[in-house]
């Protein structure tokens, strides 16, 4: 036994030193680990991350999706709605935790952008609309300030069917069905401003019969005439509605010889008053393509100088005047600015005389020259000021059937005789538009516009 005892003594140092080297190995296989789980980002008592599309759809979930109108100055985002959920409470787009906790990035989100794309206010088609709360949106008989050049029912048409279209755009569900008590408020609290020839005289006063007919208390709304700009007033809602003469946007001047001259480099004085409101609607076109005694001016000036030049070099002129106007004056952040595209006319192959339905198939015949078209857009491009294109051109282009044709008035304000009537081709106005009618879905785009941001709007590009 006692030889035994010093053999085991003599091994023991070395069974330490073996377990210690283990140890040794553990501990670093233990650090190594834990290196690792930090180095992939496991955090096992925190809660799994929320993915970015996910939070942005709870938020629009949180809105009312009940009214259609926006508050003043919100720009909403249409986003997807957030995928239904499993029954086990996940979301098949997300994944499981356990993507999120490997670090997995998530599947792409959902193209919520796309669906807004896909909704073009100026693509469509127009269909028949005879519902109660449907179209028109006012009767005429309302409105006791329309006039008579487009109050073609008062002046003896006979069928009304050209009242009853609305614009259906591409993707945009039930958009043009705006009523007058949206209309007005999307209106409180806002000056909306008109500048431009007899269409656009006619949008704005499409656009007062529309405010006119769903205030409350008629009485507390009126027209007056304000130093040459005819201006409506809601005033319980705080709205103005307003409409500044200016067919060229630069300054036509009739000088002592009682000749006329069109300064290409000037605006007129009276576009001063227009600043600071909170929408600014613009358009020119129709009065640069008059020629011979119809035309405007008997001269062009620059620089205080009369100046020769073809027309369209005198209309780009003119344009870019207008744009250096509203960039240099036009405060972006406060109001918001339009530019109405060319509203047709249905003369020559297109015609309007005794039509009573929109063009559905065939050709529609541009009468506007597209070079003019151009040097609008090009304009616009070129500006710092965000100007949106209302391009109502096209779906204007289909409604032959809604112009006064014979059912207007002389140049003296009397309505047509049956004489008179019986000779179109000197008195039929294929140019303005009968009210009720088409301007008053130039009107509800616009106020739809005004419930989208910049990028959402028909921009020129």
């Amino acid at each position: 036994m006692d030889s035994a005892k010093p053999a085991s003594m003599s091994t023991s140092p070395s069974r330490r030193w073996v377990l210690a080297t283990s140890l040794c190995c553990l501990a670093c296989l233990f650090l190594l680990s834990a290196g690792l789980i930090v180095a992939v980002g496991y955090r096992p008592f925190q809660q799994a991350r929320t993915a970015p599309w996910e939070r942005f759809s709870k938020v629009k979930k949180a809105s009312s999706p009940s009214s259609p109108l926006l508050p003043k100055g919100h720009h909403d985002a249409v986003v997807a709605p957030t995928p239904a959920p499993a029954p086990d409470g996940s979301t098949d787009d997300l994944g499981g935790e356990e993507e999120e906790d490997a670090g997995t990035a998530p599947a792409p989100a959902p193209a919520a952008v796309e669906k807004e794309e896909e909704c073009d206010m100026f693509e469509g088609t127009w269909v028949r609309d005879d519902g109660a709360a449907g179209y028109p949106l006012y009767e005429a008989a309302e409105c006791p300030f329309l006039s008579d050049q487009v109050a073609c029912r008062r002046n003896g048409r006979p069928d009304s069917g050209y009242e009853r279209w609305r614009w259906q755009p591409k993707g945009c569900g039930g958009l043009t069905r705006l009523g007058g008590a949206e209309a007005l408020e999307l209106c409180r609290d806002r000056r909306l401003v008109f500048v431009g020839d007899s269409l656009n005289r006619n949008m704005w006063e499409s656009l007062a019969c529309i405010l006119y007919t769903a205030v409350p208390d008629r009485s507390r709304a009126r027209i007056v005439n304000d130093a040459g700009a005819e201006i409506f007033r809601a005033m319980d809602y705080n709205c103005s509605v307003e409409f500044f003469w200016s067919p060229f946007l630069v300054k036509l001047e009739t000088k002592d010889d009682r000749t006329r001259a069109l300064k290409l480099d000037q605006l007129p004085a009276m576009l001063q008053r227009t600043l600071g409101a909170d929408v600014l609607v613009f358009n020119t076109g129709h009065w640069w393509t008059h020629t011979g005694k119809l035309r405007a001016w008997d001269h062009l000036e620059r620089d205080g100088k009369m100046v020769e030049m073809a027309g369209e070099e005198a209309f780009n002129r003119a344009l870019r005047t207008w744009a250096r106007w509203v960039d240099h004056n036009v405060d972006p952040s406060r109001t918001r600015v339009f530019f109405r595209s060319v509203s047709p006319e249905h003369k020559s192959v297109n015609w309007c005389y005794n039509q009573t339905l929109p063009i559905f198939n065939g050709t529609v015949d541009p009468w506007f020259p597209r070079s003019l078209v151009s040097i609008v857009e090009r304009n616009i491009k070129s500006m710092r000021t965000p100007v949106a294109y209302l391009n109502i051109t096209h779906l204007s282009e289909l409604r032959i059937d809604a112009h006064p044709s014979v059912y207007t008035i002389t140049r003296e304000g009397k309505p047509l005789s049956t004489e008179q009537r019986q000779q179109p081709i000197i008195y039929a106005d294929c140019s303005h538009w009968c009210l009720p009618g088409l301007p008053d879905t130039w009107n509800v785009l616009l106020l739809a516009s005004l419930m989208r941001p910049h990028s959402n709007v028909n921009l020129v590009g």
